[in-house]
């Protein structure tokens, strides 16, 4: 190879600064010479454009130093819109539940049972206490911190979020709304506490959407008790809740009741449902009741009706469209750092084009998400939520949770089906979150009657 030098001291400084050796193999794989009379033929421009790619494919091959970006599912920063207080739970509840909850989640996942000793733990949180007061009535941002406590359990555990939800929320709410004033102030501080847990009793076996309609379990007064008959399915915590509220249609009027079920009341059963495919953490109860005996004082008589349900479900339906922001937030997050630590090709598959497309589009999804339900948050906090927009978040949140989840089993390729990589969990727990709390078909006719005017209902 030629050498055009005039100042032999230049050549010798830089022989130094070579290392010869992998130069020895370089020219094992081109010819050195013409290398370097295309390279030195470049123009500067051309040359720093060819010098720039040759980094980035050693940065995304080897890895250079460089501080990545943090992987967060809160791109557009909502927590910046939170309050000090709404922050400090935040990071209380995040605590928590990686502290606690992600070591033995898909272990308890996988054994289909729910970590009852997580309760004493969760009690110190004193989470229920910044979303209800304990006469009942809400703090002025309860909606709000609602959402961001189950936002962060779905983030780690929908189970978890779904076991909040059915005592913090669906019991909660049922004493909140229908119990007397002699029966909140028993209870609920109680329940605000945690100090006994609560379960919500209103899907029957053979009864689903039509609940409103076609209510199979009844009741009747015998004196100072009332005689329950039916079943009730589906019922989260109902294997080991210390109250469960039923709800009946009376045998004399046609009305909807409601009533305080204790698991020693003669005549209750619960059978744990078995062999589920999502939420396998939350225990899911089949409850029997044969003239099972409920007495007058447990009778949540401050009620109107149906119409108080409906209530209690249009006020919990926006916790469950958080947990489908947690839950689709937490397979994003899950994913991000999957496309960095594996490698294919020689690079991390988050250098890949395809694979990068579908990280930005299920950030796309739980941003859009985040902000609907802290707007839908803010709405319920001043009083001004409609059954639609609950109704829209849940539509909305469970189908893009749909496809977030999705995207994130396919981005873990193989590994997306093992509980080790935890993606598979929220993938399963997603056809729960698509389901429950009313479908996402009555969701939509919901909907479409407020924006029509008209209604498809049967």
């Amino acid at each position: 190879m030629a050498a055009n030098f005039n100042d032999l001291g230049q050549l010798m400084k830089l022989a130094q600064n070579i290392d010869m050796k992998q130069l020895a193999n370089l020219s094992e794989k081109v010819n050195l010479e013409e290398l370097i009379g295309m390279v030195s033929s470049m123009d500067e421009r051309t040359l720093a454009q060819m010098t720039n790619f040759m980094r980035k494919q050693k940065r995304a091959k080897n890895g250079d130093g460089r501080e990545l970006p943090p992987v967060t599912g809160d791109f557009f920063d909502l927590r910046s819109t939170f309050s000090d207080e709404q922050r400090a739970v935040q990071d209380t509840v995040r605590d928590f539940m990686e502290t606690h909850v992600q070591p033995i989640a898909n272990e308890y996942w996988q054994k289909d049972t729910f970590p009852r000793h997580l309760i004493d733990e969760m009690r110190k949180l004193h989470i229920l206490p910044k979303i209800f007061h304990a006469d009942g009535t809400r703090t002025h941002d309860a909606a709000v911190m609602e959402g961001i406590v189950t936002m962060e359990m779905a983030r780690i555990d929908v189970s978890t979020a779904t076991f909040f939800g059915v005592h913090g929320g669906l019991a909660l709410w049922s004493m909140v709304m229908a119990g007397t004033e002699e029966q909140k102030q028993e209870w609920l501080p109680k329940m605000l506490n945690l100090d006994v847990i609560g379960a919500f009793g209103l899907t029957e076996p053979k009864v689903g959407s039509a609940i409103s309609q076609g209510m199979r379990t009844t009741c009747r007064r015998e004196g100072d008790t009332w005689v329950l008959n039916g079943e009730k399915k589906w019922i989260g915590n109902a294997t080991f809740a210390d109250m469960i509220i039923i709800w009946a249609r009376d045998e004399d009027t046609d009305e909807v009741r409601g009533f305080l079920v204790r698991p020693e009341n003669p005549g209750y059963h619960v059978d744990k449902i078995e062999n589920k495919i999502a939420l396998r953490m939350v225990e899911n109860g089949h409850v029997t009741l044969t003239d099972c005996a409920v007495p007058e004082s447990d009778h949540l008589s401050a009620m109107n009706g149906w119409s108080t349900v409906a209530e209690i479900l249009r006020q919990t339906r926006a916790g469950v469209a958080w947990q489908g922001v947690g839950c689709a937030m937490g397979a994003y997050e899950h994913s991000a750092r999957y496309a960095r630590k594996r490698k294919q090709f020689g690079r991390p598959i988050g250098a890949f084009q395809l694979i990068q497309d579908k990280l930005v589009f299920m950030l796309g999804n739980v941003t859009a998400m985040q902000t609907m339900c802290l707007r839908l948050a803010e709405m319920q906090d001043a009083g001004t939520m409609r059954d639609e927009h609950a109704s829209l978040a849940k539509v909305f949140t469970a189908a893009r949770c749909r496809d977030t989840v999705a995207l994130a089993r396919d981005l873990h390729g193989g590994n997306g089906i093992l509980l080790e990589h935890d993606v598979a969990r929220f993938f399963c727990d997603t056809e729960a979150i698509y389901s429950y709390e009313g479908t996402n078909e009555i969701n939509s006719l919901v909907v479409g009657r407020a924006i029509t005017g008209q209604s498809a209902f049967a």
